[in-house]
């Protein structure tokens, strides 16, 4: 079959209004019209359907305002089986909410639905495909996401300042380093290695109980490894965000340096989660094992969940915290 474009023809009219018939058309000959290049725009810019079936979630407390406030334009980040991100522009560069599975990492940004993934992406839509947040729900293609439940990403210790069990922390530093194995051994993939590397230097700021120089080697983390949420900025963010939760008085410092570092440094998931560590507020996986280490739970299981996390971000948020838990024993308490 031959294929004609009958848009322009389509497009004018005669004196009487009708619109003119094109050539084939008239002459018989079976056509399909090609889409005018402003409609095929358009088909990439179309707002989301506001038909879509709400599917109930549990949302992250992290991201009730978002949730909560008037319906704003947003883009797709990624989507994946169980997670789908999405960014919604605004004068601070940006936040993000994800739609998580039940068998996803619980991100202190995420709303978890009621079901695990299935193997698909979990939406059928490209990276930069429009979406909607706000009005209390998440939109995006055939997908509207409510939040039916809520939680909160800022685990409650029992106090400002926790003690935490020395066994539990030596059981966390020998399931991250191997017992018997030297911190300075340690590397993550997408890092450099050897005495000259960035965790090195932060293993030597943490030996010399020096915060400011611990800071520094911020600006070697910062954006540096593959993928969504480089290697460097999980190890930042598990810093930041155990200084915020074991109480040091300067972690509020320390977190506005951190993030002040990530803007145009790295993406823009693992720059939300770095202001969501700010704030304390983290993944449930890690928040398990601050629980297990104040004495609140096992810890064999929420180490397990933790390091299992992702390619390398589980692994990464173990070493912050660790460092924090270090940074916290050498330049407050008394010796």
């Amino acid at each position: 079959m031959r294929v004609f474009d009958e848009t322009s023809a389509a497009g004018s009219r005669h004196e009487t209004g009708a619109p003119q018939r094109g050539r084939a058309a008239r002459a018989g000959v079976p056509t399909i019209p090609l889409p005018r290049a402003s409609a095929r725009a358009a088909a990439r810019t179309a707002r989301p359907a506001r038909a879509a079936t709400a599917v109930p979630a549990a949302a992250s407390t992290g991201v009730a305002e978002l949730l909560r406030g008037p319906v704003r334009p947003a883009r797709v980040l990624m989507s994946v089986p169980a997670a789908v991100y999405i960014h919604i522009p605004n004068d601070r560069g940006g936040d993000v909410v994800g739609v998580l599975t039940n068998d996803a990492a619980r991100l202190p940004l995420g709303c978890v639905l009621f079901r695990p993934s299935n193997g698909r992406p979990l939406v059928g839509v490209p990276a930069g495909a429009p979406a909607e947040v706000g009005g209390g729900r998440i939109v995006v293609g055939d997908l509207a996401v409510s939040a039916a439940a809520w939680w909160n990403p800022r685990p409650k210790l029992p106090s400002l300042r926790p003690a935490l069990l020395p066994e539990g922390v030596r059981q966390l530093r020998n399931a991250l380093y191997g017992e018997g194995v030297p911190h300075s051994a340690f590397t993550l993939p997408g890092l450099p290695v050897g005495p000259g590397g960035p965790l090195a230097a932060l293993r030597g700021a943490v030996r010399r109980a020096d915060l400011d120089a611990a800071l520094r080697t911020a600006t070697r983390l910062v954006g540096l490894g593959p993928g969504l949420t480089p290697a460097g900025d999980d190890v930042m963010a598990g810093t930041v965000a155990g200084l915020v939760l074991l109480g040091h008085p300067s972690a509020e410092r320390f977190a506005a340096g951190v993030y002040a570092l990530a803007a145009g440094r790295t993406t823009e998931l693992s720059r939300a989660l770095l202001r969501h560590a700010a704030c304390g507020r983290v993944s449930g996986e890690y928040a398990a094992v601050l629980h297990a280490l104040v004495g609140e739970r096992p810890l064999a299981p929420a180490m397990a969940g933790l390091l299992a996390t992702g390619a390398t971000s589980g692994r990464a948020m173990a070493l912050g915290l660790c460092t924090a838990i270090d940074l916290v024993d050498r330049t407050t308490r008394p010796r």
